[in-house]
């Protein structure tokens, strides 16, 4: 029995690790690299992700993280659905998916947001930086401020057989969907939203549904070029007292456990 138990876990884990792989579209080619130059990065970035097949554009690092997360809370029992604010392509999700499938867990959900528009307008006067970077010839000509319909998005999971009832949408703004959301607890809270306000909203309305023990992880944190959103996070966890250690996963994604 333990011998077959372990091929079942093998068998999982060759699933996961090929799933990473065709979702960063890494199976056959290098990820950009994150150590090189800012410029030789977003040649990298550009070419691998926002032109070619990926559907995600996070690091394999980020979705190692995102399964330990996972993992850990199924196994401690931590209640609660998954959700990521900004989904782009949806790789993240679909990978969230893939775990709950490949583990046959069957009462979490995996909540999709994301306003299926790209990124929101920033107020210029609060956060000049980002509004800078909003209108830049980057974000509006090159990565299309990261808009995906949300029929690309629903499409991508059916390739992967992993849409169904335990896939939830909400398109919208952030402001508008999460505080009015029907999701009862959460365990794994991806944020990914870039800006100060969609991180400010993510956290706002969606921290007090997580499950002590359950995890934040906030893609953007260690930016600091273009984003306020390391801002929104610190201030956040300031005014509610959090004092749980924030952990690097690499030099721009960093979590949180909640404590209690």
């Amino acid at each position: 029995m333990l011998r077959l138990v372990a091929q079942v876990l093998s068998g999982v884990r060759l699933y996961l690790d090929l799933l990473k792989r065709v979702l960063t579209d890494t199976v056959f080619a290098p990820e950009p690299d994150l150590n090189a130059s800012d410029a030789a990065f977003l040649l990298q970035f550009t070419s691998h992700y926002v032109k070619g097949r990926a559907i995600s554009m996070l690091p394999l690092a980020r979705l190692d993280n995102i399964e330990a997360c996972v993992l850990d809370v199924v196994e401690r029992g931590v209640p609660g659905d998954l959700i990521e604010t900004g989904v782009w392509r949806g790789g993240a999700t679909i990978f969230m998916r893939g775990i709950l499938k490949a583990l046959d867990v069957r009462d979490r959900s995996v909540w999709v947001a994301d306003s299926f528009e790209g990124l929101p307008e920033p107020d210029a006067e609060r956060f000049p930086r980002e509004a800078q970077a909003h209108q830049g010839v980057v974000m509006t000509k090159v990565f299309d401020r990261f808009a995906a319909g949300e029929e690309a998005v629903r499409k991508n999971f059916e390739t992967f057989g992993l849409l169904d009832e335990q896939v939830r949408f909400l398109k919208g703004w952030f402001k508008d969907t999460l505080p009015s959301a029907p999701i009862e607890r959460l365990a794994v809270i991806r944020l990914d939203g870039d800006y100060y306000e969609s991180t400010m909203d993510g956290l706002t309305s969606l921290y007090p549904k997580l499950s002590p023990g359950g995890y934040v992880i906030v893609d953007d944190y260690g930016e600091d070029d273009w984003t306020y959103c390391r801002r929104a996070v610190d201030e956040f966890r300031a005014a509610n007292g959090i004092a749980e250690p924030m952990v690097m996963v690499d030099k721009r994604c960093w979590y949180w456990r909640r404590g209690g």
